[in-house]
């Protein structure tokens, strides 16, 4: 919403020298969203006047239509003397006042005017274009002001060239806003002055004799229980004249406000939809056919709507209607069969033709059926805007009056006597709130007269002492519970008033073992390389296809949004791979081809056995009855850590070759995160869609009801690389967070460190090639005792002198005591020792024995 400061000041007298950032640091401090102040007209200097163009001379030597005028700028100049102004715009005659900017001047972006030889001839000054003096940013030609104004007449002032304009971004909750009327009232309320509130006006009573409306009963809500119109007011013009056009200042503050002008009609209703916030739309009476309606479509119903396209309506869309079918769409847009018709000379008589008598519609709609239907036509207007964040319904008779007055004053019309209004006025709500409640929120203490008064000043009626019945004022749809209210009171009291008070937690608290570990993964893997991406928790169908999983596959089981935020990603995520690998590629695709990238999140995974969580009640806190119903409604909600790798692992440089990411890469980060959560990975290989059934490994671990696998690493499918869009052998793991850390230890356990040197043994053990060697480690392991530092595999061989089905394990193994230096005794033994556990598990031969 753009407020310019000179019509702020219409009903509020602000301070002479407020500016428009003194202005917008109040409404800041009082809640509201100022983007930008634009100082209109900074750094103009005049002089720049009304001409009055007296000849035209055509210089036809150039390429481009040029013209040498002569124009009366009265005595601006100092002389009297007609000015000489070069000017290639065609699009004024001898006889139009046009603005003059004469040498001396400084036009908005440090544009200094001098006299300067152009096209051979002296150009006195410009002749200018609205885009030329900051009115808009782009104009077809010269502006051309209609001929009342006397030349040398100050255009500056004459033209408001020179505001400041509030640029205010208005939350869904703040739709009063949406109006000069909403934003002078936070405005007074913030300077502490009165308000002259521009709808008190004197309406008529609604009589017999104004043009004839009916709402349907399915518009009433009657019948579906959903009301879509619950008052509909119509007032009428005649005796327009139509070629009258918009004055100067009625299309200035339109401008301002970043709004077009159309025709006097037209303006008048959206001049009076910003200065009251109550959208209005003008029925040419003359292509009207009978009595006007409000109902919903019905099923292939279709309507062109004044930008010119065909829509096929849904049953749900709130239509107005004549008895020729729907003639616009509710709240939204109007149609083009009963347009206000632009004045143009009839092509005999030359007398202007066009609407002559205008209906007028103020309506109060469903804020709900109005913003459905928006969107649902992708038909996003002003005035829908401002119904599906509610109007004010008592305003509509004053929004229906006051575009009269002005199309009386402004167009020699006159007004029907005739009232119609259909419905009833919504009641305004009313809660009780006690007076101490807004001091307990806040912590603060305000004391009940000021709570009266904040409320007073937001609109409410109050009475009563200790506990207040408030009667919250229709332009406040959005008050609707006493917290609202406590709210209001804390906001124009001032936000920067509550105190800095710090939390104080009992001694011994802080963060929890699922938190520390959740941070030991994101830093391990951060100094590993890779990159966090964060992406939206949504996937559709389609990316789980592309993934290659089966029918059955327990992933394609997901919770479906009801109001998702794009139909093609209905679903709640049951992996976290989706989302990472269309980050890879995304970035791949904008020239990042060496990628490593990670992310932990929740996923959800419906089981079948959720309940209705039932409705908890808004009277206090929800009891521990309740709130296990919510929990029991809820899916799973697994935390899961995944990685996704392309490219080059480690680059190459003068210091040799690199290499690229394999599967392996993909593994070790799964085994960096078990090293973090103080688990034993085990590691072997699998077949799990959508990675290659070659190069998959799962991860296991041992909880307490037994081994589980929490996830899969390795190398993604070719299919699912090609359908995806990612580069060649591109390499992913996901695991099971939570799982993970079920499996560690409770505490991280410093590692001890011996003065005693290390003995090293290497064995090389032959296996069936189905063995996974991660088996064959865990025998190594538990034969070779305390004495095992760490043991690595370095080799794994397979060839025809090993056998046809058969492999070669190479490990290394490190010895040592923390209290003395092993014999040469020591060593052999538990080298033995782990190489018969292994014989007798595996079937282990060594290699070369």
């Amino acid at each position: 919403m753009r407020a310019p400061l000179s019509w702020l000041r219409e009903y509020v007298d602000l301070p002479a020298g407020e500016t428009g950032r003194d202005v917008a640091a109040k409404l800041i401090a009082a809640g509201l969203e100022v983007e930008t102040v634009d100082q209109q007209g900074a750094g103009l200097k005049g002089p720049l006047v009304v001409g009055k163009v007296l000849a035209i001379e055509e210089l036809t030597e150039f390429k481009k239509p040029i013209r040498y005028c002569q124009v009366d700028v009265g005595q601006a100049n100092g002389t009297g003397a007609p000015q000489n102004v070069i000017c290639g715009a065609t699009n004024f005659s001898v006889g139009d006042r046009v603005v003059v900017v004469l040498p001396g001047a400084v036009l908005p972006g440090d544009f200094k005017i001098t006299a300067r030889k152009t096209y051979g001839r002296v150009s006195e000054g410009m002749i200018c274009s609205g885009s030329e003096l900051g009115m808009e940013e782009d104009s077809p030609g010269i502006l051309v002001l209609p001929p009342q104004y006397e030349p040398g007449t100050d255009a500056v002032e004459l033209l408001e060239l020179v505001d400041d304009v509030l640029d205010i971004d208005v939350t869904p909750d703040r739709g009063y806003c949406m109006s000069l009327r909403g934003l002078a009232r936070e405005t007074a309320t913030a300077y502490g002055l009165p308000l002259r509130d521009p709808a008190l006006l004197d309406v008529p009573a609604p009589n017999e004799h104004g043009y004839p409306v009916r709402i349907a009963e399915d518009a009433l809500g009657r019948e579906s229980g959903t009301a879509g119109c619950e008052l509909f007011t119509a007032r009428t013009v005649t005796g327009l004249l139509p070629e009258t056009p918009s004055p100067l200042w009625l299309q200035r503050r339109l401008q301002k406000a970043g709004m077009r002008p159309v025709s006097l009609a037209v303006d008048v209703t959206n001049y009076v939809m910003l200065e009251l916030g109550q959208p209005l739309h003008a029925y040419d009476r003359a292509r009207l056919n009978g009595t006007l309606g409000v109902r919903r479509a019905e099923p292939g119903e279709k309507l062109t709507t004044l930008d010119g396209v065909q829509r096929t309506l849904d049953p749900e869309d709130l239509l107005i209607v004549d008895d020729s079918g729907p003639i616009g769409l509710a709240g939204v847009m109007g149609g083009a069969t009963t347009e206000v018709a632009e004045a143009r000379p009839h092509p005999e008589t030359g007398e202007p033709e066009g609407t002559r008598e205008i209906v007028i519609e103020a309506a109060y709609f469903d804020p709900v059926t109005i913003g459905r239907g928006a969107r649902r036509h992708r038909l996003i207007s002003e005035a829908s805007r401002r119904f599906e964040r509610g109007v004010d319904p008592q305003a509509t008779a004053a929004a229906a009056q006051r575009a009269v007055d002005l199309l009386v004053l402004l167009a020699g019309g006159t007004a029907e006597a005739g009232f119609t209004q259909v419905g009833e006025v919504p009641a305004r709500h009313t809660m009780t709130l006690e007076a101490g409640h807004p001091d307990r929120v806040a912590g603060v203490h305000y004391g009940r007269e000021a709570v009266v008064r904040r409320l007073q000043e937001v609109g409410c009626d109050v009475a009563g002492t200790d506990e207040l019945t408030v009667t919250v004022p229709s332009w406040r749809p959005d008050l609707r519970d006493i917290n609202d209210l406590a709210e209001e009171v804390i906001r124009l009291e001032g936000y920067e008033n509550l105190p800095s008070t710090l939390p104080k937690p009992p001694s011994g608290r802080g963060l929890t073992a699922r938190q520390r570990l959740h941070r030991r993964v994101g830093r391990a893997l951060a100094g590993a390389g890779y990159v966090e991406a964060l992406s939206y928790p949504f996937q559709g169908e389609a990316v789980l296809d592309q993934l290659g999983l089966d029918a059955d596959d327990p992933r394609r089981t997901a919770v479906r949004l009801v109001n998702p935020l794009s139909d093609e990603e209905p679903w709640m995520r049951t992996s976290l791979l989706p989302g990472l690998l269309a980050t890879l590629r995304r970035n791949d695709g904008r020239g990042s081809h060496d990628l490593a990238l990670f992310e932990t999140g929740l996923v959800f995974l419906p089981t079948g056995r959720e309940g209705s969580p039932g409705t908890p009640s808004v009277a206090g806190r929800p009891g521990t009855h309740e709130v296990d119903l919510l929990d029991a409604a809820l899916p799973e909600q697994p935390r899961h850590v995944a990685v996704a790798l392309s490219g080059q692992r480690e680059r190459s440089g003068w210091w040799g070759a690199g290499r690229p990411s394999t599967w392996a890469d993909a593994v070790e980060a799964a085994r960096a995160l078990a090293r973090e959560a103080q688990a034993e990975l085990e590691v072997e290989a699998a077949q799990h869609a959508p990675w290659h059934p070659g190069r998959c490994a799962a991860l296991r671990v041992r909880l307490a009801d037994g081994p589980r696998v929490i996830g899969y690493a390795g190398e993604l499918h070719p299919r699912a690389v090609k359908a995806l869009g990612l580069p060649a052998r591109t390499c992913a793991m996901e695991l099971d967070l939570d799982a993970l850390e079920r499996a560690g230890g409770q505490q991280l356990q410093a590692p001890s460190v011996s003065t005693f040197p290390v003995a090293t043994q290497d064995v090389a053990l032959v296996v069936d090639a189905a063995v996974p060697a991660a088996r064959v480690e865990a025998s190594l392991r538990e034969g070779a005792g305390e004495l095992l530092e760490s043991l690595r595999l370095f080799d794994q061989f397979e060839g025809e002198q090993l056998g046809e089905g058969r492999k070669s394990l190479a490990y290394a193994l490190r010895f040592r005591a923390p209290d003395r230096t092993l014999t040469a005794e020591e060593v052999s033994a538990a080298r033995e020792a782990a190489v018969a556990v292994a014989v007798e598990r595996h079937g282990a031969t060594l290699r070369g024995a």
